[in-house]
């Protein structure tokens, strides 16, 4: 087989053999999959020949978007010298030495010590691990309860998936396990904030919920509060003005270690290098993927300050935890590439703000569509609730119905926008240009008319 395979030929291997994530495989099967063949800057191309703009970064994750050569150098150059090597017995190698260092360096001061893993589940798994472990040399074996928050996406590992707050993760999984607890209302403003509540009043009810449920389960036995700076796969929730300068107060208050999930805010989403800088708050875990190597190796990476790092490292037990590909030196040597493209690029700084702020303008001229409730965004994040009423904020029935209609229409005029329920979103790729902005935004608007139209037809 090679790249002239014929698409037919494709999509009967791929449903004889391919298991896909998050997929209802009957309704995949029945008429083959998407392929995907390559990319260039924001756009990739099917085996049709079909160009289309990726609104959403593969996964939330390609900054720099397709085809950059100084990446694939990287990796080229990374494969020649050294393909693999480990970093078990007492050993490293220079590119996990250099990007250790350099995350340290864009982290929060005092976040120095770096542990790498593969994808933000094993990095959120690992992160568990290290905060048990970190309680336990403390002295304190009760302090093992999680807590994060309804409809928070945290990964789909065993321990990820119980993280995680969306039921539809694990209930056919017998999930969640033990530890782990959810709270709501999630800082979700369209979805939960009661009429007349104003911003400040509805932050101080999310935070409330948080600290009703460390009381509940007694200070004592609570480890840490996890959280994305901005809730991403769960349906793009900006917190309000407040949230989480009040959780960090919360989490110092009762002595519990504050957790920043930034696999999808990291690496210059909300405009700095990490979703907790933007919203001023100092975590003691950060938990990072996707844009570190802009998906182009896979990679991830849990940063610790120095509170919960100093007792492992100078701990006289094994930390027995790892992976076979912790540190892989072709991944890092992307990783870092793709960090020193970010920096030189400006797209971290001023470049990147300007460019934030008219994603956000026209995102905010959407608002106005007969089927949109609302707009919210930050940074390069976007999202539009889609609804039958704008007033009472009524859904089409059955819920999540509206949001497949609206994306099936977006493949097919070229756009790739992702549908959470009813909720769509954007995450295009950093290097985005404004007139690529002004072309994606032209072809969202052609979407919400096709896909009203198919609503009002029923």
């Amino acid at each position: 087989m090679n790249d002239s395979t014929p698409a037919r030929q494709l999509k009967a291997l791929d449903n004889a053999h391919h298991l896909h994530p998050f997929m209802v495989h009957p309704e995949l099967r029945a008429h083959g999959p998407r392929i995907i063949t390559r990319g260039e800057g924001v756009y990739i191309w099917d085996a049709d020949g079909n160009r289309i703009l990726d609104g959403m970064a593969g996964l939330w994750c390609v900054q720099l978007g397709y085809g950059v050569k100084e990446l694939a150098d990287a990796a080229y150059e990374a494969l020649r010298t050294l393909p693999y090597y480990n970093t078990f017995f007492q050993t490293t190698t220079p590119y996990a030495t250099r990007l250790a260092a350099l995350l340290a360096e864009k982290t929060p001061p005092g976040m120095d010590e770096i542990f790498f893993g593969c994808s933000g589940s094993d990095a959120n798994d690992s992160a568990i691990k290290l905060i048990w472990y970190y309680w336990n040399l403390q002295g304190k074996p009760g302090k093992k309860a999680i807590i994060s928050r309804k409809l928070a996406y945290h990964g789909s590992t065993v321990a990820a998936a119980s993280l995680s707050g969306l039921g539809f993760m694990q209930e056919i999984f017998d999930l969640p396990l033990p530890r782990f607890h959810h709270v709501e209302p999630p800082p979700y403003g369209y979805g939960y904030q009661q009429p007349g509540e104003s911003d400040e009043a509805f932050a101080v009810r999310c935070v409330k919920a948080v600290e009703d449920k460390i009381l509940e389960l007694g200070p004592e036995n609570v480890a840490a509060f996890v959280g994305e700076p901005v809730m991403g796969a769960g349906g793009l929730m900006i917190p309000p003005d407040g949230y989480w300068p009040a959780i960090e107060k919360l989490c110092r208050k009762y002595d519990i270690l504050l957790w920043s999930d930034e696999v999808i805010c990291g690496f210059g989403r909300l405009g700095q290098w990490f979703g907790c800088q933007h919203y001023g708050v100092t975590p003691d875990i950060i938990t990072m993927a996707k844009g570190m190597s802009s998906g182009y190796q896979p990679i991830s990476a849990v940063a610790l300050n120095q509170r919960v790092g100093e007792p492992i490292t100078s701990a006289k037990t094994e930390m027995a935890h790892g992976y076979t590909y912790s540190g892989h030196p072709v991944a890092c040597a992307v990783a870092i590439r793709n960090i020193e493209l970010l920096e030189s690029s400006g797209l971290i700084g001023s470049k990147g703000r300007e460019k934030a702020e008219y994603f956000q303008q026209r995102l905010a001229e959407i608002a106005d569509h007969p089927l949109v409730g609302e707009t919210r965004g930050v940074g390069l994040l976007g999202a539009l609730e889609l609804v039958k009423d704008k007033q009472k904020r009524q859904r089409y029935k059955p819920e999540g119905h509206a949001g497949l209609v609206c994306r099936g229409h977006c493949f097919e005029q070229g756009l790739v926008m992702r549908a959470v329920r009813d909720t769509m979103f954007l995450s295009p790729p950093l290097v985005i240009s404004e007139s690529e902005i002004d072309e994606l935004f032209s072809l969202v608007c052609r979407c919400l008319d096709l896909t009203l139209h198919d609503l009002q037809k029923g």
